[in-house]
């Protein structure tokens, strides 16, 4: 797990460069802010303040069925200093401070005054969200070592995860730019002790 989950801080940090085709997991973004906020053509062009200086809330999602554990508060920290690295060097945002997302929760058709709220507390007009979540499984396999004459049993697990980011404009109740990256990792652990295989990969990002 431990394995796992320090490349899966990296990997996700990576929103911007990279993500992964598939479904899985699905779209969360529509459980924290309603789609009616979506951004429309040009809406960033029409902010004058260059760079934007925002702060940034990291949400971990864990509600859906199958998904991945939390990532620890060590791996979250990191993740969130590159994204506040990666955001500043891809899109005209300074991001200022880290926000907690403690009392950040899903809605059924998501929840904008909670942003509003967040951002009126810390003085901010715009904010940076990434909902991070993912699925995980694990299941028995057999490992083939040094060729294909040693079989060994072991666990394979599978992780999916999803990263998925808006900057919203508090001031005018919009979303100014949308973006999702997705990975995933398969860790391979054969019964014999302190051997860890790992599979990883992804491909270009989806945004709006």
């Amino acid at each position: 797990m431990r394995h796992l989950l320090t490349w899966l801080s990296l990997v996700l940090s990576a929103v911007f460069l990279a993500s992964c085709v598939s479904a899985i997991p699905p779209a969360r973004i529509g459980d924290y802010i309603s789609l009616k906020h979506r951004p429309g053509d040009g809406a960033f062009t029409t902010i004058n303040q260059r760079p934007l200086q925002a702060g940034l809330v990291l949400v971990s999602d864990t509600v859906d069925l199958g998904a991945a554990p939390n990532l620890p508060e060590e791996a979250l920290a990191r993740l969130g200093k590159s994204l506040q690295r990666d955001l500043s060097r891809t899109i005209p945002v300074a991001i200022n401070e880290m926000i907690p997302a403690g009392h950040i929760r899903p809605q059924p058709h998501g929840d904008w005054a909670q942003f509003v709220e967040l951002g009126r507390q810390r003085g901010l007009n715009f904010l940076a969200v990434v909902v991070v979540s993912g699925t995980e499984q694990e299941y028995p396999a057999t490992f083939f070592l040094g060729g294909t004459s040693h079989a060994q049993p072991g666990l394979r697990r599978d992780n999916r995860s999803l990263l998925e980011f808006v900057l919203l404009d508090l001031d005018h109740n919009r979303i100014l730019i949308q973006a999702e990256g997705r990975g995933w990792a398969t860790l391979d652990r054969p019964g014999a002790p302190g051997i860890d295989l790992m599979v990883s990969g992804c491909h270009p990002p989806s945004a709006g």
